[in-house]
């Protein structure tokens, strides 16, 4: 849970970088890729994070008006990412405008419980990053390559003069 703004602000900027660079990765082709059928696609999880910040953080009191209830998953991969950057960074200017470091340990309703706003901001990052990682699974799937985030990713083990690990 975070407890101060700068906190959250500092890590929100490493993981909006590390989310679109993944985003950025992403050809219009793949985002049909999925590993079961019934399981989301690409495109679908890639949407689902970008739409995200509008729907928690309005859930959450925060007016985020990026994306809307039903909107149409776009065809284009640069849309996607497009409508990310927009969503992840509304998300830090209304956070400024809005909530201050006390208001984090208010109590909002979110999904039939009662959270934090803390923990609200929490949540939201630590969505993202799961859904991330699925992500990265089906763009090796879809033969794209994958941006390093906590790391080098296997391609760019090279750029450090080494063998990348097996």
């Amino acid at each position: 849970m975070f407890r101060q703004l700068e906190d959250f602000y500092k890590d929100w900027a490493y993981e909006m970088e590390a989310t679109g660079k993944v985003m950025s990765a992403l050809t219009d082709a793949s985002l049909a890729q999925r590993i079961t059928p019934e399981g989301r696609s690409l495109g679908e999880l890639a949407w689902h994070i970008a739409e995200t910040p509008s729907e928690m953080m309005t859930q959450a009191g925060l007016p985020i008006q990026v994306t809307h209830e039903g909107q149409e998953i776009p065809a284009s991969a640069a849309e996607i990412a497009a409508t990310y950057a927009k969503a992840a960074q509304a998300v830090v200017d209304q956070l400024k405008v809005h909530w201050t470091d006390a208001m984090l340990l208010d109590e909002v309703p979110m999904y039939g419980e009662s959270w934090t706003r803390g923990t609200v901001l929490d949540a939201l990052m630590g969505h993202q990053n799961h859904h991330r990682g699925q992500m990265t699974v089906l763009m090796r799937q879809a033969g794209l390559t994958v941006p390093g985030v906590y790391g080098p990713a296997k391609e760019e083990w090279a750029a450090y003069g080494m063998p990348a690990p097996r």
